[in-house]
């Protein structure tokens, strides 16, 4: 008796040799570097306090801070470094160099690289570095010229070498690494095509109805729809400048997107989400994406339990390969037989990433990117990721959200003369829209006749086919069960189209100048 309320009282105020410690419990606790004693990471409550207390600078350099709209909430010490500024100054942790050099962008990584050798940007990051630690960047997109020039400022790169990413984003490679996890594609064929007689050859068993697509390139660019001689000379130049194009058998699909984590512990598996893709209204683009529905029900569960099946194999594959980190899944949805299959691979934050990270699985645990920054942080963590995973495929943890992206759809181009404010702005019963307040975070719009406005193109830009104006994001659906628009989504669409105003170009040299100084547009997605 005496013993056991010995023993008792040792458990209670943790003394007493004769009490057995346990070994795991204990190696889970703490980790010892040197004479150093660091806490290790085993709880989503370890990581949000983590990075809550973070004094490292760490840094989103990009054309807009879209991508990680409210990662700041999370992360101390974060700040967005933007070629655009999409809040007129009013957002402390955006920093947008006010000196603007004429220059000619064919890329994402154009853009990144001139903010990273632009003189403000490098006084700004230079003034909150630690000695020569000047913290941790992560981009949209970056090249080995970013890497190098990161590693003159003393920049930490938080993702694999751009290398092995280049690698990853081929869709070739996508189709090998995808047989490889057990994650099938579209029957497909990987040939080199050198003429409509050699396309029809190798795939002689998809049919006569195909979808080609070369190794690199935007969708609505670099996707091809061919079911005759004609189509094919349409885009015969692309396709047989290719060393190798995937031919695809042309299936009655819905795109859907699906973004997750590859981590050191496993792979963490975001929700499945409807895409919207080539709607005339938003996009000049046949097949170009222009917004996302993040909605439970739009898939039954059996295809929402496959997505994150095929989703966890292919990060566990990606593991094997040397990529860790974040990533985002295309999937083909087969409407005629519910066959879920792979589209492509995208091995970095993508235009989805806005909702992904504002879900409510994200804000009762962590937003998804944050398993991102601690991937690449020197802490060491243990977290149960089949637990995270199980909670999050729960459709009470997914609420409803939706994305437009709003592109200029005209072939004319003006410079813009008036633009809407980013903020929140409401629908009124009549369809009409008014601005409301200012917010830069997309929680701001409380209900659905609300929605958040983050704006791209404002006065003084030029407006050209295929500008992004900006994105709307709002609580609810904007497509019907039939996934096409619905009604409040165009309502919405015509409100913000109706805020711009533009003042013609008619001297066709200065027309010229306008689009060869253009940000994205055609030539790019710098979203």
């Amino acid at each position: 008796m005496l013993e056991s309320l010995k023993r008792t009282l040792c458990r209670l105020f943790g003394r007493g040799g004769s009490t057995p410690r346990h070994p795991t419990r204990d190696a889970a606790r703490n980790t010892t570097v040197g004479a150093t004693t660091m806490n290790k990471i085993t709880s989503i409550a370890d990581v949000r306090r983590h990075f809550l207390n973070n004094k490292e600078p760490i840094y989103f350099i990009s054309a807009t801070n879209f991508n990680l709209l409210g990662i700041g909430d999370w992360v101390g010490n974060f700040r967005h470094i933007n070629y655009i500024d999409c809040f007129e100054g009013q957002q402390r942790n955006v920093f947008v160099p006010k000196e603007k050099f004429p220059r000619d962008f064919e890329s994402i990584e154009d853009i990144n690289n001139y903010l990273l050798e632009h003189k403000e940007v490098i006084d700004f990051i230079q003034s909150r570095a630690d000695g020569e630690k000047a913290g941790t960047a992560a981009f949209l997109m970056f090249d080995e010229h970013t890497e190098e020039v990161c590693e003159q400022l003393g920049l930490r790169i938080a993702f694999p070498p751009a290398a092995l990413r280049q690698r990853m984003d081929n869709k070739i490679e996508t189709v090998r690494i995808g047989n490889k996890a057990g994650v099938p594609s579209v029957p497909n064929v990987l040939a080199k095509v050198g003429s409509y007689q050699e396309l029809c050859e190798v795939s002689r068993d998809l049919g006569d109805d195909l979808v080609v697509q070369t190794a690199f390139g935007d969708s609505g660019h670099t996707t091809f729809f061919i079911s005759s001689e004609e189509d094919y000379y349409k885009h015969a130049e692309e396709i047989e400048a290719e060393a190798e194009v995937k031919i695809m058998k042309r299936i009655n699909c819905r795109g859907s997107a699906i973004e997750a984590c590859a981590t050191r512990c496993g792979t963490v598996v975001g929700p499945l989400m409807t895409e919207l893709v080539g709607f005339k209204s938003l996009t000049p683009y046949k097949g170009g994406w222009c917004g996302n529905e993040m909605f439970a029900g739009a898939f039954t569960q059996e295809i929402r339990d496959k997505a994150r099946e095929y989703t966890f194999q292919f990060g566990e594959a990606l593991r094997e390969e040397g990529y860790r980190g974040y990533f985002e899944l295309d999937f083909l949805i087969d409407m005629d037989n519910g066959e879920v299959y792979l589209g492509e691979l995208n091995p970095r934050v993508t235009g989805a990433s806005s909702l992904t990270n504002v879900a409510a699985f994200a804000h009762s645990d962590i937003p998804l990117f944050l398993f991102h920054l601690l991937e690449f942080s020197d802490v060491d963590f243990e977290l149960d990721i089949d637990e995270i995973n199980e909670r999050w495929s729960h459709p009470d943890s997914v609420d409803s959200w939706s994305q437009l992206v709003i592109k200029h759809t005209d072939e004319s181009v003006d410079l813009l003369t008036a633009a809407p404010r980013t903020g929140v702005w409401r629908m009124g019963a009549d369809g009409g829209i008014a601005y409301d307040h200012y917010s830069y975070h997309p929680h701001a719009a409380e209900n659905e006749q609300e929605g958040f406005f983050l704006r791209i193109s404002g006065a003084g830009d030029f407006r050209y086919e295929g500008a992004d104006l900006g994105i709307l994001i709002t609580r609810g659906r904007l497509m019907d069960d039939d996934f096409q628009l619905n009604e409040r989504a165009k309502a919405w669409i015509e409100g913000i189209r109706g805020q711009y105003a533009g003042q013609s170009l008619q001297d066709p040299v200065v027309e010229e100048v306008a689009v060869s100084h253009a940000v994205g547009g055609g030539n790019f997605k710098i979203l």
